[in-house]
């Protein structure tokens, strides 16, 4: 995915957000392998089912036109102009949660006093993909990230439905010797292993396009998953889940816990710690036993 601009700022000072409005078109189709867009004002394609969603940094009537003309089989539905911020719900600032700094690259990490020198950096860019780290689900992981690496030594971790690479990164930040980050969406892949190339990971931290029901089976002592409930109800029913040492299972409404929770009873877990925020979203935090 590129970038539309690069904005040079001087020394100290917080940064213009490269992606400023975006100009979107929405088609039903795919686009083929030899019909990917190049031009440099093309920021990135999110795919959702049969549907195609375009983004550019500038208009692209022309482009899409071209692309319509090779690709017959596509149909342009519908356009929009927005401002990133509006697309992604929130200005994506930097900020700080338990042992880490998150910040996204155009934004100076002076910003930060020194006395924060202690926490670990985390450049964060999230480009189309939602997951600035600013959801409850998200900053309870980061907490059971701590808590895991804290328990944990030399530990290896799997995170299934990694957006835009977080809690991989952040695994890897507490000391994971190495992670695999899995996204079923192409987009949040490529997002994700832009990221560990942009905090220098990708020694460690290794993103993967798949699914997360088919990824469970990978060996690693820490399983993160914040992800939908009814992939996370495969999850917990798969072999490969007791086969991990610690969990971390996030992004779950107040009956998909208690559910996953009665789960829990009939095997050879202890939970460790449950998060609730607002009385919706929950977190829960253990660890199998036989391990």
């Amino acid at each position: 995915m590129r970038r539309p601009r690069n904005h040079q700022n001087s020394p100290g000072q917080i940064g213009i957000c490269p992606y400023d409005n975006l100009f979107i078109y929405y088609l039903n189709g795919r686009l083929t392998p030899d019909n990917r867009i190049v031009q440099d004002d093309f920021i990135g394609n999110w795919e959702e089912g049969e549907d195609s969603v375009l983004f550019f940094s500038s208009p692209a009537d022309r482009q899409i036109e071209s692309l319509l003309q090779r690709q017959p089989q596509l149909k342009l539905l519908d356009y929009y102009q927005m401002p990133y911020d509006q697309w992604l719900g929130e200005t994506v600032e930097s900020f700080e949660h338990g042992a880490f700094r998150i910040m996204p690259p155009w934004q100076e990490a002076n910003r930060f006093h020194e006395a924060d020198d202690r926490l670990s950096p985390i450049s964060l860019d999230p480009g189309l993909v939602f997951g600035t780290g600013t959801h409850p689900t998200t900053r309870e992981c980061l907490e059971a990230i701590e808590l895991a690496a804290g328990a944990l030594t030399n530990f290896t971790a799997v995170d299934l439905g990694t957006g835009t690479g977080l809690l991989a990164l952040a695994a890897a930040r507490v000391g994971a010797r190495a992670v695999i980050g899995v996204d079923l969406n192409p987009l949040a892949a490529e997002t994700a292993n832009r990221n560990v190339y942009l905090n220098q990971l990708q020694n460690r931290v290794l993103i993967i396009q798949g699914r997360a029901e088919e990824m469970i089976t990978c060996h690693a002592d820490l399983l993160i998953a914040n992800i939908h409930f009814d992939v996370m109800q495969l999850l917990v029913e798969s072999r490969g889940f007791l086969a991990k040492k610690r969990f971390i299972l996030s992004g779950l409404l107040r009956g998909e816990s208690k559910h996953i929770l009665n789960k829990l009873q009939s095997y050879p877990v202890n939970t460790l710690k449950q998060w609730t925020k607002d009385g919706i979203w929950h977190t829960i935090y253990g660890k199998v036993v036989q391990n």
